[in-house]
């Protein structure tokens, strides 16, 4: 059966006896979104801080291929793994966009027999939380173009404006656009563009803080534009910005609370992009998460490079949180890939091309055993094709590099298929805590932290920037200089170059563009081409995506 046909038929429990049940969370702290999706309250959680934390797994993967890894599916597998052998656990993962959805990647609800459901909720508008945090960005932007029409009192720049509009979708022909055309009373003409919803920066404000409070001190913080002559910034809250938007938010912070395949509950909250944005769900989720479990699993978006980095750098950082472990998400067609075998051959035994892929699972090995200072488990997801030969090569290989390597069948047999995993995972987490540690200090340069990203976690030479952008980051650095660097780069490499894989080394990672995230507190850097609005491809998802007469939804996977 299809996924979205495994999920349609699934036994779903009501969500409120569900968490009553599993955790002994009251009804009147829960706000239920039809039977089977609730949100927890706000007071609820701020009840549980006085609670120890539970263990926090972290699973992340190895460089994306066309052949798939299945990340969430093994969050969701490990997590219903944990739960079989009596280990109370709650899965904590990111919302899905709308714009892979209907693009390419399809939706981000785990696959086969590791779902969380509704699937189809889940995956379209589900509590509408992306649509809340659209609207409080549009609304941003057009409060902006409405004080400049009305007189510009804080004397913006027009062609310094640093807000762009944001739309949860593919959309090519909105990454530069001309707005305010057709007449003084549309305002004044200029150059604008959309990012996708995922890339906005209220999003990552809205995964990094820690209460509504907090949530309205940092939108006010946003810095949208800069002054003519001086170029002083301009921030939300001089627009008197910031109360607005935290109101639009001000459900969609509340953590959603669902379930998976096997009924045990599962958080999905949140969903900024790795390869534009720091690719974690909200600190919120994970947080309470930590306070009622015994064990957490979270996952951080596309491969090791860029989701587990910022996990670590940025989420860890900000929310003093402590991972006890990562997974490694590995499969034996995506390093086949990584191998030099095309796209339709990797269903086809090849241990050679196997073991050159290797080096890329060896270099985030390598990454976050000694950069991150983690203990790591590779998680083999099988596929059907895999070979004995193969993933008898494939442990060895792990097991040389001082790892170890559990195959997991959690997409064909849900939890029961990675009980094996789930128990090496706790063997590794409840045996000696090991603390992580940062890829670079606080007090380094913003400059000097691109570069230590580039270099120890790229594998890169060095990095480089054209004279005006070089002098952005240094005056970026005088005020900001204690941020840390969100790098947005193409996730299909280590490079800047998506069609280089396995594990380059020596080459050089140009920053082609900076900007600010005051209210997030970090800065983004731009690495190559990465573009923050996707397109779709030649066949998008969406022409198989359909409603039945009975209102059920069919084609999305």
């Amino acid at each position: 059966m299809s996924d979205i046909d495994i999920a349609q038929q699934a036994n779903k429990r009501r969500i409120l006896d569900l968490a009553k049940e599993r955790f002994d969370i009251d009804a009147d702290h829960l706000e239920p979104y039809g039977h089977y999706k609730a949100k927890l309250s706000l007071e609820y959680i701020e009840s549980l801080a006085d609670r120890d934390d539970g263990k926090l797994i972290l699973v992340t993967a190895v460089s994306p291929t066309p052949a798939g890894e299945g990340k969430t599916t093994t969050s969701v597998g490990l997590g219903d793994g944990l739960n079989r052998i009596g280990k109370q656990t709650i899965v904590c993962l990111r919302e899905p966009s709308l714009g892979p959805c209907f693009g390419i990647k399809g939706g981000a609800a785990g696959g086969g027999y590791a779902q969380v459901v509704p699937m189809e909720d889940i995956n379209l508008h589900f509590t509408g939380d992306f649509h809340a945090i659209g609207a409080a960005h549009n609304l941003l932007a057009a409060l902006i173009d409405n004080h400049i029409n009305h007189g510009n009192a804080l004397n913006f720049d027009p062609r310094l404006i640093a807000w762009k509009r944001v739309v949860d979708m593919n959309d090519r022909a909105l990454r530069d656009i001309v707005v305010g055309l057709g007449g003084t009373a549309n305002g004044f003409p200029r150059e604008d563009g959309y990012d996708i919803t995922v890339a906005s920066e209220v999003m990552a404000i809205f995964c990094l803080a820690t209460s509504l409070s907090d949530l309205r001190e940092r939108l006010g913080n946003i810095v949208v534009g800069y002054t003519r002559g001086d170029r002083a910034p301009i921030t939300a809250a001089d627009l008197n910005a910031h109360g607005a938007m935290a109101a639009l938010l001000k459900d969609a912070i509340k953590p959603n609370v669902v379930q998976t395949l096997e009924n045990n509950i599962a958080f999905v909250h949140g969903g900024p992009f790795a390869n534009i944005a720091h690719g974690c769900n909200s600190v919120s989720a994970t947080k309470t998460a930590l306070k009622l479990a015994d064990y957490v699993v979270t996952e951080a978006g596309f491969g090791a490079d860029l989701g587990a980095e910022k996990f670590i750098d940025i989420k860890c950082r900000m929310a003093d949180l402590k991972p006890a472990a990562v997974v490694l998400v590995a499969t034996i067609r995506a390093l086949k890939y990584h191998g030099g075998v095309a796209k339709d051959a990797l269903n086809t035994e090849n241990l050679t091309a196997l073991e050159n892929g290797m080096v890329n699972l060896e270099r985030h090995l390598q990454n976050i055993t000694g950069h991150f200072g983690l203990p790591c488990i590779v998680s083999i997801n099988h596929f059907t094709h895999d070979t004995d030969a193969e993933i008898e090569l494939l442990r060895r290989k792990v097991t040389d590099l001082g790892g170890v390597a559990v195959v997991a069948k959690h997409w064909a047999d849900g939890g029961a298929g990675a009980e094996a995993l789930a128990q090496t995972v706790a063997d590794v987490v409840d045996g000696t805590a090991q603390e992580h540690t940062f890829v670079y200090p606080t007090s380094a340069s913003l400059w000097e932290k691109m570069e230590a990203i580039a270099t120890k976690i790229y594998g890169a030479e060095g990095i480089t920037a054209a004279s005006k952008v070089r002098a952005e980051i240094e005056k970026l650095n005088e005020s900001y200089g204690d941020f840390p660097v969100c790098m947005a780069k193409t996730q299909m490499s280590f490079s800047t170059d998506p069609g280089v894989i396995g594990a380059p080394s020596g080459h050089t990672v140009e920053i082609s563009e900076v900007r600010l995230s005051a209210g997030a507190r970090f800065v983004v850097a731009i690495a190559g081409n990465m573009m923050t609005m996707p397109g779709l491809p030649k066949v998008p998802a969406a022409e198989h995506i359909d409603v039945d007469a009975s209102g059920n939804i069919v084609g999305l996977f």
